[in-house]
């Protein structure tokens, strides 16, 4: 199968990234009702979206969550769109609830004050489903092959420009002067913000005598004789970009599809270790004070892409096929508001390169990032 043919692959990659570092060269709450995204979208979920009347244990209206990331204003008219789409395959009323703090949504899906949380990074997914065993994968967007195959997004640890070459030993970049320097995350339930980047650091210090008992709590402290001499947490991936760009930290983990509505390459691209970024003419805020501001990849990982997740306690079976249908119909798929052409200017989640879609996910998928933390 496709899926387990995928574990292998990414299981097998973050295991070579993880033990072989050394060879790289790299809430506030608002709420507001959606509506039907077009007529068409109807006639696709018809057949699939006439829900049995919900009985007293599932929710008569939809809440949604979001990550603080796609909480930003320049995300409104994407989320509008996700929620229309929900509505339409079960006929209920949605509600979106952002968030200012990744902790914020994880909980409010575990304890089904929200039926489905959007977008979120595996390792939130894993911690909800940790609270409760009724948080299940919705769907997951896929790769380029339309796919779980390449089904992967990617981690960075950046420097600003002109900071780089501190660094670099033989002509690669390496980890080893990040120690003691001021340090942004994202969240610490944030995937590739916080738990790929911090795996990676322990794992290529760990060789070391000196870090041989290195571990996530003595990251975290940032003070004087930890490893960092502070450590920031920028509650987006947003944020954790500004930090390093206004100077408050000297390294920095976010992610690329994060970045790439603000900023674009320069040289190189989102993969490789030494490209160099720059914020867009037109980024909006709170990039719009950082225009022209340059940075640098140190490190690149690839990431499983997060999943949509729902609480089955409160979201019904039939509005679950409903929405699984609808969102993996040619009516998303070819919906350049959802999957956003290269030569687009609008602003969304997922890029389209090839075929990419939305894709029902089996749970075990994430078990690459369930062993990082065994």
């Amino acid at each position: 199968m496709k899926i387990n043919k995928s574990i292998r692959i990414i299981g097998s990659l973050l295991l070579i990234i993880v033990t072989a570092l050394s060879l790289f060269g790299c809430g506030s709450a608002s709420t507001g009702t959606s509506g039907s995204p077009n007529a068409s979208a109807a006639a696709d979920a018809s057949a699939k979206s006439s829900a049995s009347p919900s009985t007293t244990a599932y929710a008569d209206k939809i809440t949604v969550v979001w990550y603080p990331n796609e909480s930003a204003s320049d995300y409104d008219a994407a989320r509008a769109k996700v929620e229309g789409y929900i509505a339409q395959a079960t006929g209920k009323k949605v509600e979106e609830k952002l968030t200012t703090d990744y902790s914020i949504a994880i909980e409010a899906l575990a304890s089904g004050q929200a039926q489905i949380a959007c977008a979120m990074g595996a390792q939130g997914y894993i911690q909800a489903q940790q609270e409760n065993a009724a948080v299940k994968p919705l769907i997951v967007n896929s790769g380029a092959s339309g796919t779980l195959d390449d089904a992967i997004y990617y981690s960075w640890l950046c420097v600003n420009k002109g900071q780089e070459q501190n660094y670099m030993k033989d002509g690669k970049y390496v980890l080893d002067n990040i120690q003691g320097k001021k340090m942004s995350f994202v969240s610490n339930s944030s995937t590739s913000g916080f738990k790929i980047p911090t795996t990676n650091i322990i794992a290529y210090f760990g060789k070391m005598d000196q870090w041989k008992t290195l571990n996530t709590d003595a990251l975290v402290e940032g003070s004087s004789g930890k490893f960092f001499s502070e450590v920031l947490f920028g509650g987006s991936h947003q944020g954790s970009a500004v930090n390093l760009l206004s100077g408050k930290a000297d390294v920095a983990a976010f992610c690329d599809t994060e970045l790439v509505n603000y900023a674009s390459a320069v040289s190189g691209d989102n993969t490789t270790a030494g490209s160099v970024w720059e914020v867009k003419k037109d980024a909006t805020a709170p990039f719009d004070t950082l225009v022209g501001k340059q940075f640098v990849i140190i490190q690149a990982t690839p990431v499983l892409n997060g999943p949509f997740a729902y609480n089955s306690n409160t979201l019904s079976p039939d509005d679950v096929k409903a929405i699984q249908a609808l969102m993996t119909s040619d009516t998303v798929t070819n919906d350049t508001q959802i999957f956003i052409p290269k030569d687009s200017t609008y602003k969304g989640m997922y890029k389209k390169t090839d075929k990419e879609q939305f894709v029902v996910p089996e749970d075990s998928w994430y078990d690459p990032i369930r062993n990082l933390s065994k």
